[in-house]
């Protein structure tokens, strides 16, 4: 009989079930403690009154574990200095989304060599998570893999839907049974529409096919994610966090019925892709939370311990520290500067 399945691949892999390495890196009644608190105070930043900033900062992507706990540690420390005005939660991104080819990410590639150990990339990845935590420093992500939420979600405090996976049912389905709050980015186009149609669908009860704890396929029957909200990223056809693009963005989350509440991602089309130019973006934003604007809840910043970025693929060995891989990012000087630049901004919200 002519094989009709499986043709193209070369090898499966087995891998531990969730539960198995849930469990092997486990996470501490402190550290979930923390997750869910971390949350709630999310929850009020996006859908009440709170007039503190939820700025989530950092690298554009983990790919050394040392140089990020580093940065890691930096950062719990200007985000306990700011805490009053300004909640930090540090970008802790594993997965990254490919235009065509190229590295996927630590879970994926954890040894930047193309080996693709999935299975050391996910027991890195929860532990990186856990010292995190461990610092007092929520964390947050860009969900890819639709079994990825699986192992690593309950160490997770707030999540992101990318710009090219905002259309996807896949992933709008996967949102509508996650525990944290979720941002949903607007199309690689700029269509806002796109976010807010799948922040409704996300929202909504769905059942789809998924995993289990134990590994096995499975029927996922989610209840809906009430805690989802809009990113502003720019698109193809320029940036979209001016007054005029937040007041029509406002418009239209008032027609869908939702919280008029929006986070701008200051890196991205928002920033034509320059890094140094995410500074500018943020003061603009600034000035019109001064002039009164209240749905701008919140901004996204990628940073890294140095500026810029390095080509890869090439020998780890000859990667420099602390640099991104992936998108360019400003660097740590510039970040702090930035963060407290914004806390005194903020006096007036305050009195």
């Amino acid at each position: 009989m002519q094989r009709t399945s499986d043709i193209n691949v070369v090898e499966t892999r087995p891998l531990p079930s969730p539960a198995a390495l849930i469990t092997e890196v486990a996470k501490s009644e402190a550290q979930a403690d923390f997750v869910t608190r971390s949350r709630q105070d999310i929850h009020r930043l996006i859908f009440t009154d709170d007039r503190r900033l939820l700025l989530i900062v950092g690298p554009c992507s983990i790919h050394d574990v040392d140089a990020g706990r580093e940065y890691a540690r930096r950062l719990a420390a200007l985000a306990l200095e700011v805490s009053d005005r300004v909640m930090i939660v540090m970008r802790v991104y594993f997965e990254k989304p490919r235009t065509t080819v190229g590295w996927k990410g630590l879970i994926m590639d954890p040894h930047l060599d193309g080996s693709n150990d999935i299975a050391a990339g996910l027991r890195i990845a929860r532990g990186f998570l856990r010292d995190v935590l461990d610092l007092g420093l929520p964390t947050a992500t860009e969900l890819l893999d639709p079994i990825t939420p699986q192992y690593i979600a309950d160490l997770i405090c707030w999540s992101a839907i990318g710009a090219r996976t905002a259309e996807s049912q896949t992933h709008r389905q996967m949102a509508s049974g996650l525990s944290m709050p979720i941002g949903i980015k607007n199309g690689t186009d700029g269509s806002v529409q796109t976010a807010i149609n799948a922040i409704l669908a996300a929202s909504r009860p769905q059942t789809f096919l998924g995993i289990n704890l134990s590994g096995a396929a499975s029927a996922v029957v989610t209840a809906g994610n009430p805690n989802c909200h809009i990113v502003l990223r720019g698109g193809s056809s320029g940036p979209n966090y001016s007054p005029a693009h937040i007041a029509r963005t406002e418009q239209q989350l008032e027609t869908a019925g939702l919280m008029k509440s929006i986070l701008v991602d200051c890196s991205h089309d928002n920033s034509a892709k320059k890094p140094e130019r995410q500074p500018e973006v943020m003061r603009e934003l600034m000035a019109q939370i001064s002039t009164g604007n209240a749905s701008i809840m919140g901004a996204m910043i990628e940073s890294n311990l140095l500026a810029g970025g390095q080509p890869f693929p090439q020998p780890p060995g000859r990667l420099r520290r602390g640099v991104s891989i992936t998108d360019p990012c400003i660097d740590w000087k510039t970040t702090e500067s930035l963060v407290r630049e914004v806390h005194a901004g903020l006096a007036g919200r305050f009195p």
